[in-house]
């Protein structure tokens, strides 16, 4: 299957041009290599008032995108097993890219998750595996809207905005203080949990690998090899995390 810019998407903010998104990687990656230096010798921020409204906003929109991704793949008749990509005009098929985009956005909002660490300095999140898996879902997600919005991808929309509804519960319950701590017994469930998610979306995208289907294979190959490298990093920050760190 030989891929093309879809003309619905084209025109939507931040899609026509890969320059857009490689910009705003490069304005991130400056302010997480310089950010550290320029809070150095300054108070840290607490932010608790905006952290609050940020995470329930961001709840929000993931419980959106998890609704508009969920209903609208069954009143399309979404297949698991092999969705080709509706590129008409459709009220579905437009419904379907439309939300494709709002969650390619919710990765550029996201991109505050880094920030507001520097601000509080609390550096010793800015790990390798925040940096490369916000950096990264940047392109995937511009590729995935610019070319294929919709089809086998609504799976990883939809599984990854529902994950994220409890993630960021839990950071709008971390932001309540301290006294809140006792409340967070399971931030190891919700790693868990994210873990279960890459391990579910590489089974659905391998699975396209070795059957007839009109999605392209580069796309399938690429999340599938993505979702391996998110496993293998996952994996480690768990054992560090839970394992290493009991004992």
């Amino acid at each position: 299957v030989v891929c093309f810019s879809d003309p619905r998407t084209d025109p939507w903010p931040l899609v026509r041009s890969p320059l857009s998104v490689t910009l705003l990687f490069a304005v991130y990656l400056f302010v997480v290599a310089l950010g550290p230096f320029y809070m150095r010798k300054r108070k840290m921020l607490k932010l608790q008032g905006l952290l609050i409204v940020y995470n329930l906003a961001m709840m929000t929109l993931s419980s959106y995108m998890f609704y508009e991704f969920l209903v609208t793949s069954i009143l399309d008749n979404y297949s698991y097993l092999c969705q080709p990509v509706d590129y008409s005009q459709s009220e579905l098929g437009m419904r379907m890219a439309s939300v494709c985009w709002w969650f390619f956005f919710s990765k550029v909002i996201e991109l505050l998750d880094t920030v507001f660490f520097i601000l509080r300095k609390k550096q010793e999140q800015v790990t390798f595996l925040h940096v490369y898996h916000h950096g990264s879902m940047l392109f995937n997600w511009w590729s995935g809207v610019k070319y294929v919005p919709g089809g086998q991808a609504f799976f990883i929309g939809m599984l990854n905005s529902f994950v994220h509804i409890f993630m960021y519960g839990y950071y709008a319950l971390a932001s309540l203080g301290p006294q809140m701590h006792r409340y967070l017994w399971w931030k190891r469930y919700l790693t868990i949990m994210q873990l279960c998610q890459f391990v579910a979306i590489a089974l659905h995208s391998s699975y396209n690998l070795f059957t007839e289907c009109p999605f392209p294979d580069g796309f399938n190959t690429a999340v599938f090899l993505y979702s391996l490298s998110l496993i293998a990093l996952f994996l480690h920050f768990y054992y560090r995390t839970y394992t290493r760190g009991k004992q």
